[in-house]
């Protein structure tokens, strides 16, 4: 039976209450810089990953157009979240409407599955290029690559159309608040007060597949990559083919190990205080951080945004 302080799909809470770290108050000001510069920071770099990769001849190939999908969607997943939580915190009200909580899980699900395929993609294509050269380009052609961005951008929708359409029917009782910096689903499953068991059991398989097979991939690929790189004679061989490997592992590392402890605990062992400082990390800090490891990493980056800086600098000149 209804209660009369409880939600439901036809009467849902206006608003949400977005705690964040209002029970920490002089956590605000220095939270709220460090966001800012980070958001800068962020914009900044993979804006500049995107343009060079599309605008430089040297960079065609297929490496560089997961790279520039993948620096998309950081683009996006920082403006997903963080233009509310640096309002949020400039502000003594705290809120988010209902429907603009939906957009942001929903956005924020179908980045976080798409980037899962992507970075699985760009495992792919270190596989081919290390492990099968000679049939690399006709493995890895345009078409392909399209294809499997298209997959990513697609299975990633399915996903997040699955999670919204199960999230918006739960109800929610008395106070509508989330002890978070955003709205994600796992916070919202908590806070009803409904029986979840299907929204749990849902979220759990669905993340485990777009979480883990990727990854069993990423792996698996690497697997065959090490085995290949260690029959390299040349020393020098070996560093260069564990270099142009070095980011894209590093990057893995920052996206998946944040999600395996955010969404594959149980349901019930799950703590908000801890979720929301990891659901921070890998909202803004990751995709701050992805271009840069690119661009430190990667010669070919560096010479094509050299080649960048000096076609504008003439420009600027004439």
């Amino acid at each position: 039976m209804r209660t009369d302080n409880q939600s439901s799909l036809w009467d849902p809470p206006r608003d949400f209450i977005l705690l964040g770290v209002s029970d920490r108050p002089w956590l605000e000001l220095p939270l709220f810089a460090v966001l800012l510069g980070s958001y800068i920071l962020a914009m900044f770099g993979n804006i500049t990953i995107i343009m060079v990769s599309w605008l430089d001849p040297q960079l065609q190939s297929p490496m560089y157009t997961f790279l520039s999908h993948l620096s998309f969607l950081d683009l996006c997943y920082t403006t997903t979240t963080v233009p509310q939580m640096l309002v949020n915190m400039g502000s003594p009200r705290k809120t988010i409407s209902y429907s603009g909580c939906t957009v942001q899980y929903a956005i924020f699900h179908w980045l976080g599955c798409t980037e899962c395929i992507v970075l699985a993609a760009m495992a792919l294509d270190r596989y081919m290029a290390i492990c099968k050269p000679l049939r690399y380009t006709l493995v890895m052609h345009g078409p392909l690559c399209q294809q499997l961005v298209l997959m990513a951008w697609l299975s990633g929708f399915g996903n997040s159309l699955v999670q919204v359409v199960l999230t918006v029917q739960l109800p929610f009782c008395g106070r509508q608040v989330l002890n978070n910096f955003f709205c994600e689903v796992p916070a919202m499953i908590k806070l009803s007060c409904a029986d979840t068991a299907i929204n749990d059991t849902t979220l759990a398989v669905l993340v485990a597949f777009f979480v883990l097979v990727p990854l069993a991939f990423i792996l698996l690929s690497y697997g065959f990559i090490a085995h290949a790189v260690l029959r390299i004679q040349s020393s020098r061989g070996r560093c260069k083919a564990f270099g142009t490997c070095s980011s894209h592992l590093v990057v893995v590392s920052l996206f998946y190990l944040p999600a395996i402890y955010m969404y594959l605990q149980p349901p019930s062992s799950y703590s908000q205080e801890q979720g929301k400082f990891i659901s921070l990390f890998y909202s803004i800090i990751t995709p701050t951080l992805n271009p840069f490891i690119y661009t430190l990493r990667n010669k070919d980056v560096k010479g094509a945004l050299r080649r960048l800086l000096l076609r504008v600098w003439r420009l600027c000149r004439s």
